[in-house]
């Protein structure tokens, strides 16, 4: 993605089922489960660079001793930043104590860090703060270890006000109005009456509030805590809980909006927000690493037992299709296989736009994360040059000569490495500069290889607000000097924002939007803006459920491609010499690629929970308003 977008966050769970000792003798080391958490943090580097954390328990300590650790860091390289304290921490120990070195009894007792279950995040802030406060994981303390409760997610809710204003009734005094606060702390209240509630049936069993606490830890009903915490929550989350005596969870929303792949055997339950890190950080099977299924929680108990438990109804399901197109490592077979195909499936529209003249153009990608997507557009281009040359031998072949079919055959597809990223350059320029000039130079071109016949087309995997492509790519591309740049988009035109965890909160900032516009101003429509706003005000105290998405309207006098023409227009400046177009993928492309993740609200408008009607609504008053703020 050349526009600078920010990433779903990342979790790592981690339950070791067998003793410490086991882990020792088996793989030398009693901090197995640090080295693989680090593996499966590392491995998710790509879902957040703002902040990490890491959150430790060790099970069975005796009163006074520390079983919860946790170390958060927001440093510009926060993981290697969080291992390194936990790893300057151990050989401290260590050397101070050579005791400890074979003694793994000695090791859990002393050493911080080590036990028996792990959970870590990797961080990308979706708005505004990246203090150390704001990473995950969060850790709700209690002298009774049952109610001490760590969580860490990858979510947005759209309704964080309504949910904090439920805290409030409950006589609660949270410390702040963000999503995440009010989750763990609305688990954190039911979870304090589970626990009450089973003191109390304890107590009157004539158990002492020592001989309880074994019972409260077998008997604490997770399932029950999260249904009646998740009552009211309207977003997209993957997240997991640690309860201070052993008992996690992990929990998926109904839509099954965020990821979260889970696998375990006789050693390990492991959980993270993709499957190929877990195949690579366990070396298992692609068929062995399950998904956490919409609307269920994978609870795991102190005791070891493992099930899978529906806490909400699951709905239609509506994954995310941006972990497919962008998101996701593609090194999942299935992913690697839909980004090819989103980029074949384009390829009628881009020789429509190249007059089917494959002979004088050039194919190439931008940024890197386009490169799958590249490989299946050329593909399908081979395919059609292949057919184009049968047919050629076919209708010539009482009259061809050897030397003519030498050079037919002859005769590929041409690809070349057109722009290289800066990437120090890129890191260099803050995501509210100004300073067009240095924006102008993210991207290096290569020389030499683009004739003036030439057509070029670069395929990139989305195109959000047009900022790069504007001030960096197409003046870049243009001094090749091409007759036409053809920029490809494996993803439908951003028409709405997100508010389930990507960073696309306002609709001035989507260029399709801004395109739409320009349009409605055009053509004398613009009193279909003011009608929008009447009837997004009308609404605007109405229950989630009864809102309309009614910014549809803005776009519904014109056809895609009528947008994705003036997108070209307002992308390319008056010094731009080269013909520029622009492609979008269909929306049933997309689709037909990527059948398992057929979220696509930001493309259509059609959220799947009730509350996302409501915060694009929000922002597309905010934009009428001339409000520079979130919607959610």
């Amino acid at each position: 993605m050349s526009d600078k977008l920010n990433h779903e966050c990342g979790i790592a769970f981690l339950r070791l089922k067998k003793p410490l000792e086991f882990y020792k003798e088996k793989y030398g080391s009693a901090f197995y489960g640090i080295q693989k958490m680090y593996l499966l943090m590392e491995k998710q580097h790509n879902r957040g660079q703002d902040g990490a954390g890491f959150a430790s328990i060790k099970f069975d300590m005796e009163p006074g001793e520390r079983y919860i650790s946790r170390v958060r860091s927001n440093d510009a390289q926060p993981i290697q930043d969080v291992f390194a304290q936990i790893n300057g921490r151990i050989n401290d120990e260590m050397l101070a104590h050579p005791e400890y070195t074979d003694d793994v009894a000695l090791q859990k007792k002393h050493i911080p860090y080590i036990g028996e279950l792990f959970l870590g995040h990797v961080r990308y802030g979706t708005f505004g703060k990246n203090s150390i406060e704001s990473v995950h994981p969060f850790l709700r303390q209690n002298n009774w270890m049952h109610r001490n409760l760590i969580v860490a997610g990858n979510f947005n809710m759209t309704n964080v006000t309504q949910l904090f204003n439920s805290l409030v009734e409950l006589g609660q005094h949270p410390k702040e109005m963000a999503d995440t606060v009010t989750v763990m702390e609305k688990i954190g209240h039911f979870l304090d009456d589970e626990v009450t509630d089973l003191y109390l049936e304890c107590r009157n069993n004539g158990l002492s509030k020592r001989e309880a606490s074994p019972v409260i830890a077998e008997k604490l009903d997770i399932r029950k805590i999260l249904k009646r915490a998740s009552k009211g929550w309207d977003g997209g989350y993957a997240m997991a809980g640690l309860f201070g005596h052993g008992d996690a969870f992990v929990f998926r929303d109904p839509a099954g909006i965020r990821p979260a792949y889970f696998y375990e055997d006789d050693e390990v339950v492991v959980v993270a927000s993709e499957r190929p890190v877990i195949q690579t950080v366990f070396n298992v099977d692609f068929e062995k690493v399950q998904e956490l299924q919409p609307g269920k929680a994978l609870i795991i108990k102190k005791n070891g037992t493992v099930t899978e438990e529906e806490i909400i109804e699951p709905v239609t399901k509506k994954a995310c299709s941006f972990e497919r197109i962008y998101f996701s490592r593609g090194s999942d077979a299935e992913i690697y296989q839909e980004r090819k195909n989103l980029g074949k499936l384009i390829l009628p529209a881009v020789l429509e736009a190249i007059g089917d003249d494959t002979d004088n153009t050039v194919f190439s990608y931008i940024p890197n994360t386009a490169e799958t997507s590249f490989y299946g557009m050329v593909e399908a281009a081979q395919d059609f040059l292949n057919q184009r040359k049968n047919q050629y031998i076919l209708d010539n072949r009482k009259t061809l000569t050897k030397e003519k079919l030498e050079e037919i055959l002859s005769v590929k597809i041409r690809t070349e490495k057109i722009a290289i990223k800066d990437a120090k350059l890129r890191t260099f320029i803050t995501e509210d500069s100004s300073r067009d000039d240095l924006v102008a130079h993210v991207y290096d071109v290569t020389y030499g290889v683009i004739r003036p016949t030439d057509n070029l087309v670069i395929i990139d995997d989305s195109i959000v607000r047009g900022t790069t492509l504007k001030m960096s790519i197409i003046k870049m591309l243009d001094r090749l000097k091409p007759k036409r740049i053809v920029v490809v988009s494996s993803a439908p035109q951003i028409r709405y924002p997100d508010c389930y965890g990507i960073d696309m909160a306002k609709l001035e900032g989507l260029v399709a939007f801004r395109a739409a516009l320009e349009l409605l101003k055009e053509r004398d429509l613009y009193h279909i803006v003011d009608e929008v706003y009447a009837k997004c005000k009308a609404q605007e105290h109405q229950p989630d459920a009864e809102i309309v998405n009614y910014v549809n309207e803005i776009y519904a006098p014109f056809e895609p491609q009528e947008i994705s023409d003036k997108i070209a227009e307002m992308l390319s400046s008056e010094t731009t010499k080269a013909e520029v177009k622009i492609i979008f993928q269909t929306v049933e492309n997309l689709h037909q690629a990527c059948p398992k993740n057929l979220g696509d609200w930001y493309f259509t408008g059609d959220y799947p929970t009730p509350g996302g009607n409501r915060v694009v609504s929000k922002a597309f008053m905010n934009f009428y308003e001339g409000k520079d703020a979130r919607a959610y």
